[in-house]
């Protein structure tokens, strides 16, 4: 059984999906003046993942080149803690031990960081069949990791000493795999621990995923799509979902234990979403980085952080 622990999409996606609407269920959430709405990151940095332990620090992955970006939550001061290694973070976790977890995107790996000591401490090559390593989560005694570009999880071990050997894991039953398109993308847990949740991004649609033989099965939420889904967060059995192109928002859904089910609760916008990537918590606020997709990347673009209240 899984037991729960406590996420690039690229400008493509908006030539593919262009612009979304908002529904009529959608909410302008305030963020409460005990913490910044808004989190400054170096000048382009190319931020994607975030991860949140216990305190009021979070880290931030570069898309750019790896690096890894400390930041304050009560007073938005940071610095970069980790220098990458040249090839992307996407997704992240924090593990129990304080150590980062990371989705390595192109790169086909996935990398063990310690933020404090401020290097790379394990690696694992997953696969180097044109991959995207999009986004992580992390169970009782593994990492599970997401590929956009093939119908394949992978299960890492993952112990006190470092990464276990990894095994592919391929995604059958009812998933759908566009090719040239990004399909896998985020990943977390069903509430009752026992399965796997997958956004497929291009598809607008949740999975339910067997780790045990990789039988997808579609999550019935109502008729409710989200082209453009990316980062997911699980609270009991609330789940929200990032949209980056389109949509511009987070979608929250109420989830049956089992994660077959699903109703959507209402739909966040917020005027600092700027193609928002992944979501982390921290108390009663959301944090996710603005990944600003549809801006071509360069050394002067400025990217940030939007708090939102849950």
């Amino acid at each position: 059984m899984l037991r729960r622990l406590s996420a690039l999409a690229a400008l493509a996606l908006a030539l593919t999906f262009g612009a979304g609407a908002p529904a009529s269920a959608d909410h302008h959430v305030e963020s409460s003046d005990r913490f910044p709405a808004r989190l400054q990151l170096p000048r382009g940095f190319q931020p994607e993942g975030i991860a949140i332990g216990r305190g009021p620090t979070a880290w931030v992955g570069s898309l750019a080149d790896g690096d890894i970006y400390r930041l304050d939550l009560r007073t938005g001061a940071g610095k970069v803690v980790v220098q990458g290694p040249g090839k992307p973070a996407v997704g992240m976790k924090v593990a129990r031990n304080g150590l980062l977890v990371v989705a390595g995107g192109t790169a086909g790996d996935a990398r063990l960081v310690d933020p404090r000591a401020g290097k790379q401490v394990d690696s694992r090559v997953l696969t180097t069949a044109g991959p995207f390593i999009n986004d992580v989560v992390l169970t009782d005694h593994a990492a599970w990791f997401t590929d956009s570009n093939h119908p394949t999880l992978y299960r890492v071990p993952l112990g006190s000493h470092g990464f276990g050997d990894a095994k592919a894991v391929p995604l059958t039953g009812e998933w759908t795999q566009t090719p040239k398109q990004f399909n896998a993308n985020g990943i977390t847990e069903t509430p009752d621990g026992d399965a796997l949740l997958v956004v497929n991004t291009y598809a607008g649609a949740l999975f339910r995923v067997d780790p045990d033989t990789g039988r997808a099965t579609k999550v019935d939420l109502g008729g409710e799509k989200f082209p453009g889904g990316d980062g997911m967060l699980l609270l009991g059995r609330t789940l929200y979902i990032s949209r980056s192109l389109p949509g511009n928002m987070v979608e929250e859904f109420r989830l049956n234990r089992s994660g077959t089910r699903g109703e959507l609760v209402r739909r966040i916008t917020d005027p600092g979403f700027d193609t928002p990537s992944t979501i982390a918590r921290f108390g009663d606020g959301l944090y996710l980085p603005s990944a600003r997709f549809s801006t071509p990347p360069g050394p002067t673009v400025e990217y940030w952080v939007t708090r939102i209240e849950r």
